[in-house]
């Protein structure tokens, strides 16, 4: 699929960079890093739902403590 997109100055002189040091497109580069992206999305996504998963099953008071505070980690950052 083609399909244009704007990038700030500084990233296209990242993606130039990073294309230069791997001797490949920068289309692939982009390509390659939106992929990488949405991967680490999909992790992350999944991750929140093991947790939340483990908050609903779990009995332990200390356990469903430590579960909230790191999904909120995830949620809101450290």
């Amino acid at each position: 699929m083609r399909q244009s997109v704007t990038l700030s100055a500084g990233v296209a002189r990242r993606v130039r960079t990073l294309a230069r040091a791997r001797r490949a497109s920068t289309s692939r580069v982009i390509a390659e890093l939106v992929e990488s992206g949405l991967e680490a999305q999909d992790a992350e996504r999944n991750r929140f739902l093991q947790l939340a998963d483990r908050l609903t099953s779990s009995k332990d008071p200390a356990e469903q403590e430590r579960i909230k505070e790191e999904l909120a980690r995830l949620t809101f950052g450290d």
